[in-house]
């Protein structure tokens, strides 16, 4: 147990990353609106998921570098090279201090589910939201830290009380679980579905999370003897995260739910179905799920930029913590002034469509290369699985695109 225990940390990492606010409100819209139908979607996203991050995890062990380090030193043209750090830095960092208010504020609705909210009202427009700096203090607090030994125990306390609080809610609303082999094994979707699904397989495969783990790989194991363990441990962590994820559909299928459209309604009407400890339950959750997807977007960012400047050093080096406050001061201030980055958000959307397919592309094209990877570099069956996976995300990605300039 005690070096089971030792193993962990990389994936987990990742699992909580793509289990924040954002996943927990669709995984619920997909319960209320459709019940069991779409647990086919989560069980695709997390077979993709899988096959992606185990080639970002083995990138990270061969060779020591992370994904964007590896896509500044393999592309030669510098046009190309140019565009591709352009892409990749607009997509991630922006994109990341736009999502990071929605994590903040997923935290703080976990809290304010079982407390009063505290506000400070600043003149006739702003009220300042207290527990969002509460919670970016906390997130500041652990980064400002630079210990990854100390962030792996976090993670781990967090994501086990988030997937524990879920999975009992799960239980307290007594599915009918041939209903969930059902929507598990067998894919049904209509036209009024097909977003959702998109939504679903977009929040568990993060382009960001690539990036994340390739760098927490290297960080953690310097010998590529130890891809046996890492794969195992992220395996692991991942299909707990996708159990989780499914547990939050379960609880929003429950019968007799009504005006749900987050998870903070949810918490809400499960109180007179299930009593007062489904309530606890899901704001636990939902209070982890913020806490930790608040720490790994500001990270995952600071990673990036590290690897596409070229940047010594680790997370206690001046120039990667000033990214990572950057990223957490603009997700405080947007939260707590209850300011709503419309534009930036979109833009974002947009991007992480255009960003998954391309960094797919990019992931498997340097895990093929002999000079990199060497004896690592893909199996044949490894990439007939990418590929297929490179195609779906592909389609997911120009869906998602299409969503989004409908609303324009």
């Amino acid at each position: 147990m005690k070096n089971w225990f030792k193993n962990v940390g990389p994936g987990v990492l990742v699992s909580a990353a793509f289990i924040g606010p954002g996943t927990v409100t669709v995984c619920t819209l997909a319960g209320v609106n459709f019940q069991f139908a779409l647990l086919w979607a989560l069980l695709l996203s997390i077979i993709s998921c899988i096959v992606l991050q185990e080639m970002a995890a083995r990138l990270g062990l061969v060779s020591q570098f992370g994904l964007s380090e590896s896509i500044r030193k393999e592309i030669q043209n510098p046009i190309l090279r140019g565009l591709a750090i352009m892409l990749v830095l607009s997509a991630i960092v922006i994109g990341n201090a736009a999502y990071e208010a929605g994590n903040i504020t997923g935290a703080v609705l976990g809290i304010t589910a079982v407390t009063p909210p505290l506000e400070f009202q600043i003149g006739s427009t702003f009220s300042l939201n207290i527990w969002s700096i509460v919670i970016g203090a906390i997130a500041f607090i652990l980064l400002f830290i630079g210990n990854y030994k100390i962030l792996e125990r976090v993670f781990i306390a967090l994501v086990a009380l988030m997937s524990i609080s879920f999975i009992i809610t799960a239980f307290l609303t007594k599915p009918d679980f041939s209903a969930i082999l059902e929507g598990l094994l067998i894919p049904k979707i209509g036209a009024d579905g097909i977003l959702t699904v998109i939504a679903l397989v977009g929040t568990t495969v993060v382009p960001y999370n690539l990036f994340l783990h390739a760098s927490l790989v290297s960080e953690k194991w310097k010998d590529p003897s130890k891809l046996k363990t890492a794969r195992k441990e992220l395996t692991a962590a991942i299909i707990l995260g996708g159990i989780v994820s499914m547990a939050i559909v379960i609880c929003a299928a429950a019968p007799n739910l009504t005006n749900v459209t987050s998870a903070a309604d949810l918490a809400v009407g499960l109180n007179p179905l299930f009593g007062e400890y489904a309530t606890w339950f899901i704001a636990l959750g939902l209070l982890a799920a913020g806490i930790t997807s608040s720490i790994t977007a500001p990270l995952a960012a600071a990673y990036v930029v590290k690897g596409c400047f070229g940047w010594e050093g680790g997370l206690k080096s001046r120039k990667f913590k000033a990214v990572w406050m950057s990223i957490l001061v603009m997700g405080v201030f947007f939260s707590s002034l209850k300011l709503k980055p419309i534009e930036i958000i979109r833009f974002a959307q947009i991007a992480n469509g255009l960003l998954l397919p391309i960094i797919a592309i990019f992931l498997f094209w340097i895990v093929n290369k002999t000079s990199v990877m060497g004896v690592y570099k893909n199996s044949i069956f490894q990439n007939i699985l990418g590929a297929v996976i490179i195609v779906i995300s592909i389609f997911l990605g120009a869906k998602s695109i299409y969503s989004v300039l409908q609303n324009f």
